[in-house]
């Protein structure tokens, strides 16, 4: 039998082990996967503090006590261990071996150095942290990452022709615009399924969401990222059982208690205004630059993405920043301007300037 402090340093060595090649693991996908700085950032100095607490540790008597030869649990093993269908099943594994590597860590510590003991369970709890946020992020559908990214949304119609269509969205979303919503009211219901079927595809080609208006009938038949619906149409509740969770919901709002019912009803984004009257859309009143204000203000920025929308063009866009927001959702800003695609690039620039 084992001396017992030896036992000790081989439990702690193994651990320390097990629980830095689990934070490298989380580390290197939040940098090359998820290209999130500010989380890699997290995740490395979680790794260096770690290492930093192992300092206390006599390093000869952990590698002495090491003996991976000899180590029982090397032939020991279970069929989940090399089952990972997905990217999110290996931040999963991961972040649980660093949880239970921390607890191992600190409760044999406890034997060695107490104060050795407090600083693996204060980084127990920051592991926590960036487990639920990189864990989050893996699992959420690439549909949702990409509206958090997005800052340009685009009404359009079904246009002449397809190749019309089709020119539209390319160029367009090559000079910016992240989401395209489809919106035609003279449309025939099999032109819209047509034009929502091909949209969609285009979209995906050109890293942009494809949108319909209202129609969540169309949307789910014709593969496209979501449905947009106003205060007329059905809640984001009821769309949201004919779509699922992996599509995206959109709720149009003109007050602010019709965004927290919209936020509580399971929208995934919202679009705020009318901002400013609108050659597209006529309103019995303009909500106005002050509710984007009160939407920011009383929200934190909203917990969902929110479009600024009605009216904006390049010479009142600045105000709607002034308001807080940073996302814009147009039509004839775009649609109707002399170079559609110098248009949204100077909109891109403007709202991320």
């Amino acid at each position: 039998m084992k001396h017992p402090l030896q036992t000790t340093y081989r439990i702690l060595d193994a651990s320390a082990n097990r629980a830095t090649e689990g934070i490298r693991t989380i580390e290197e996908f939040l940098r090359f996967g998820l290209d999130d700085s500010a989380a890699s950032a997290d995740a490395k100095q979680l790794r260096h503090d770690l290492t930093a607490a192992l300092g206390r540790l006599d390093r000869t008597l952990l590698l002495a006590a090491r003996d991976t030869d000899s180590d029982v649990g090397t032939a020991i093993g279970t069929q989940a261990e090399y089952q990972r269908a997905k990217t999110a099943d290996v931040i999963t594994a991961a972040a649980q071996r660093v949880q239970q590597s921390l607890r191992v860590l600190e409760e044999y510590g406890k034997t060695i150095d107490v104060e050795f003991a407090r600083q693996i369970e204060t980084l127990r709890y920051r592991a926590y942290t960036v487990h639920r946020r990189v864990e989050l992020q893996a699992t959420q559908p690439a549909r949702h990452r990409r509206l958090a990214e997005s800052v340009l949304y685009l009404l359009i119609d079904c246009k002449p022709d397809e190749a019309s269509f089709i020119a539209t969205i390319r160029d367009l979303a090559q000079a910016g615009v992240d989401i395209f919503q489809l919106r035609d009211k003279s449309a025939t219901d099999r032109m819209l399924y047509g034009r929502a079927k091909l949209g969609a595809a285009v979209a995906r080609e050109c890293n942009a969401l494809f949108i319909v208006n209202d129609r969540a009938d169309i949307a789910l038949s014709a593969d496209a990222d979501g449905v947009h619906v106003g205060q007329d149409e059905l809640s984001a509740m009821v769309v949201r059982q004919i779509l699922g969770s992996d599509r995206l919901v959109g709720v149009s709002t003109h007050n602010i208690a019709q965004v927290h019912e919209a936020i509580a009803d399971g929208a995934d984004y919202i679009g705020c205004g009318p901002t400013f009257p609108s050659t597209t859309k006529s309103f019995q009143e303009q909500a106005g630059t002050a509710f984007l204000d009160q939407v920011h203000r009383e929200t934190a920025g909203t917990p969902r993405p929110a479009f600024a929308i009605g009216g904006i063009k390049p010479d009142n866009v600045d105000q709607v920043i002034a308001s807080g927001f940073h996302r814009i959702a147009v039509t004839a800003a775009i649609n109707d301007a002399d170079d559609p695609v110098i248009a949204a690039q100077e909109l891109r620039s403007t709202i991320q300037r």
